[in-house]
């Protein structure tokens, strides 16, 4: 039986997600730095949280982060993610937290607190996404 790539589905484009989205097709993710207490916010929006200003400035990301959270998906949800799939809560260097994927082999032991890089992964279909690698990789287990 052949099987057939299923393309991911497209980003939602919000109001102000463009500028992001334009940042990862070039591999080099940026996000919104408030002008006024310094906060990197994921995902992108028109005020700061922190102070309500609503001046920014698109910054690039270090790429670098450490595992909050992560999951093994062993249910088939969506056609472009057979199982088993992971999906890994990433804070970033710069503050904020990132839903991606690990890629390569997975740690041997808890997920957690293990040091990652942003890698750009092209789909199916011509879309980049950003996913993550362990910067000290282990044996898979």
């Amino acid at each position: 039986m052949a099987t057939e790539t299923v393309p991911v589905p497209a980003p939602v484009m919000g109001l102000y997600d463009r500028p992001m989205w334009d940042s990862i097709a070039t591999r080099r993710m940026a996000l919104q730095k408030c002008s006024h207490c310094g906060m990197v916010r994921y995902p992108p929006g028109p005020v700061c949280p922190r102070c309500m200003s609503d001046d920014a400035e698109w910054t690039p990301l270090s790429g670098r982060g450490t595992i909050l959270s992560w999951v093994v998906f062993h249910k088939h949800y969506l056609p472009a993610y057979p199982p088993p799939y992971n999906v890994v809560a990433v804070t970033l260097d710069e503050g904020p937290v990132m839903m991606s994927n690990l890629v390569g082999l997975p740690p041997a032991e808890s997920w957690r607190g293990k040091r990652v890089a942003m890698q750009y992964e092209e789909t199916g279909g011509g879309l980049i996404l950003p996913r993550f690698a362990l910067t000290q990789p282990t044996s898979g287990g």
